[in-house]
C-alpha cells in the first residue's frame, strides 16, 4: 500500500490530458505517469549547450525551437564518471546514462488536475561532491512530491573542472572580473527559467522551495548570499550541507593559480587551446592535480556565507535544515561514546548555525536529526547514512527494489507530508503530523524524524525519543 496524505491545495476533480505547454523556447509535449495523475516533461533546456566557445561561461539563453518538442526522456547527465554503485549508495542513488557537455536540461513533474490556485514549485538540487549527480537520479523521481500537490523539478547543472575552473583569462573576459562558479550561474539559470516559465504548467513563481542534499545543499547556501539569486527563491531546504553556512573553498586568485596550474598541466597555454581540448582530454585526472569548487569571485559571491549573515545581507527565507545520524563520524559499528559525541557536536552546531542565522534573518529555521536505518543487505553497516533521508522526503520508495515495509511507508508519508507543506507554507506542519518547532520556539530541541517524529534535546548523549 502506498500512503498519500490529502492534497495540500483544493483542486477540481477533472484531469486535464497533456497539451503542449508554452514556454519561452516553444511549445513542449510531456507524458502521462503515475496512472494519468501526474505530467511528466523531461529533458527540458534551460540554457544552451555550454560548448566550444560557451565553455566557461555563463549559460546562456536555450535557442527557440519550432514545432513541439517532446520531452519524453531525460537529457544527457553532465561530464562525470557514470559507476553502478558504490556502497553505501546503489543504483537508485547514482546517475545512469549518456554523459556530454551538452547536459543544461530540467526536469518537471506536475500534477495533471486542474488546479484553482497555481501549486508551490520544489526545485531540487543533487548531491555528489559537485563531482557527479544528476536530475535523472531514481531516487529524486518527481511523482511523489507532485503526487501532494507541488510541482517538483530537478536540475542538471556543470560539475567539477567544467562547473568550477578559474583561470586568469576567464576572469578578464568575464566582463565582472571573476571566473569560476559556472554550476552556481547554471543553477541562477534554471531558477530564472522556473520564474518565467512556471505559471504555463500549474507552478506559482512566488512560492518556490530550492531544495538539496550534500553538495546541493552546501550549494544552496551559496545561492542565499548570491546577489543574483535574490528574489528566486522564498523558501530553501539544506539535507547534510550547508546547515554550518556552507563555504566557498577559496578566494578567486587562489583558485586562479590552481587554473593556470591545471592548463600548464593540460599542455594548454592559452584559453583557447584550453578550450580547444576534447572534454575526455579535460577530464582525465591529473595525479596531484587541483580541485575546483565554489570560489568567492566577487560577483556570484561577493563574500562568504559567514560573512555575509553577519552583515545582513543574505535572501532571507524560511530554512529547514538537517544532519543524519550515520555521518560526520558517527556510523553503526562506530564506539557508542564516539558516536554519541560525533552525533551531539552534529545537532548542536547545527543549532548554533540557527542561533547566529537568527542575529540577522527575521525568518524561521527548522532543524531536524534523521535516524532511520534504510533497508538492505548493508543495513547493519551502514544505518541511517549520508543521503538515506532522500527516498523517504521526497516520496520516491517505489523507485528502488528494497524491501520497504509498511512502516518505511509511513515514514516516507509523513516526511514528504513535512516538505511538501514547506513547500507550500514556509512551514513543515499540517493536520495529522506530530509538531514541528521552530528553533526560536524551542532553541535547545531538534526534530527527530524517523523511528520516532517529535522534538528532541539536541545534545543530551544518547537519544532516548519521547515516548
Amino acid at each position: 500500500m502506498r500512503y498519500f496524505c490529502l492534497p495540500l491545495i483544493a483542486v477540481s476533480v477533472a484531469f486535464a490530458a497533456p497539451q503542449p505547454v508554452h514556454t519561452e523556447s516553444g511549445l513542449i509535449s510531456g507524458v502521462p505517469v503515475a496512472g494519468g495523475t501526474i505530467t511528466a516533461y523531461k529533458g527540458v533546456p534551460f540554457a544552451t549547450a555550454p560548448v566550444g566557445a560557451l565553455r566557461w561561461k555563463a549559460p546562456q539563453a536555450p535557442a527557440k525551437w519550432a514545432g513541439v518538442r517532446a520531452a519524453d526522456h531525460f537529457g544527457a547527465n553532465c561530464i562525470q564518471t557514470i559507476v553502478e554503485e558504490k556502497k553505501p549508495w546503489t543504483h537508485e542513488f547514482m546517475a545512469h546514462g549518456e554523459v556530454s557537455e551538452d547536459c543544461l536540461f530540467l526536469n518537471i513533474w506536475t500534477p495533471s488536475q486542474v488546479s484553482s490556485r497555481a501549486r508551490p514549485v520544489f526545485v531540487y538540487l543533487h548531491g555528489g561532491a559537485n563531482t557527479e549527480g544528476s536530475g535523472s537520479v531514481a531516487a529524486y523521481d518527481g511523482e511523489g512530491l507532485a503526487g501532494k500537490g507541488v510541482v517538483m523539478i530537478t536540475v542538471n547543472y556543470r560539475l567539477g573542472v567544467f562547473g568550477f575552473l578559474s583561470h586568469p583569462e576567464l576572469t578578464r573576459e568575464s566582463g565582472h572580473n571573476s571566473s569560476g562558479n559556472y554550476a552556481l550561474l547554471d543553477q541562477i539559470a534554471a531558477l530564472r527559467w522556473v520564474r518565467d516559465n512556471i505559471g504555463a504548467f500549474g507552478g506559482d513563481p512566488s512560492r518556490v522551495t530550492v531544495a538539496g542534499q550534500s553538495a546541493g545543499a552546501a550549494d544552496i547556501a551559496l545561492l542565499t548570499v548570491s546577489p543574483l539569486a535574490k528574489g528566486l527563491f522564498q523558501r530553501e531546504i539544506l539535507e547534510s550541507g550547508g546547515a554550518t553556512f556552507g563555504g566557498a573553498g577559496k578566494m578567486l586568485v587562489a583558485q586562479e593559480a590552481d587554473g593556470v596550474k591545471f592548463a600548464d598541466a593540460k599542455g594548454a597555454h592559452s584559453l583557447a587551446e584550453l578550450r580547444a581540448l576534447s572534454w575526455k582530454d579535460l577530464f582525465a585526472p591529473i595525479q596531484g592535480g587541483p580541485r575546483f569548487g565554489p570560489v568567492i569571485d566577487g560577483y556570484v559571491l561577493p563574500a562568504s556565507p559567514i560573512v555575509a549573515f553577519a552583515a545582513g545581507t543574505e535572501n532571507d527565507v524560511p530554512t529547514l535544515a538537517g544532519y543524519n545520524a550515520d555521518e560526520s563520524g558517527a556510523s553503526p559499528k562506530g564506539t557508542p561514546e564516539a558516536n554519541d559525541a560525533a552525533r551531539d557536536k552534529q545537532r548542536l552546531s547545527t543549532l548554533a548555525w540557527a542561533s547566529a542565522r537568527g542575529a540577522t534573518a527575521k525568518t524561521n529555521s527548522y532543524i531536524y536529526y534523521w535516524d532511520h536505518t534504510l533497508p538492505g543487505p548493508d543495513a547493519a553497516q551502514y544505518g541511517a547514512f549520508h543521503t538515506s533521508e532522500v527516498p523517504y522526503v521526497l516520496n520516491t520508495l517505489g523507485k528502488s527494489d528494497r524491501a520497504f515495509t509498511g512502516q518505511d511507508r509511513q515514514i516516507a508519508d509523513t516526511l514528504s507530508s513535512y516538505w511538501a507543506n514547506f513547500a507550500a507554507n514556509g512551514d513543515p506542519n499540517g493536520k495529522g503530523l506530530p509538531h514541528w518547532p521552530t528553533v526560536r520556539e524551542q532553541p535547545a530541541m531538534v526534530m527527530e524524524l524517523g523511528d520516532h517524529t517529535a522534538a528532541i534535546p539536541a545534545g543530551h548523549g544518547k537519544i532516548i525519543a519521547a515516548q
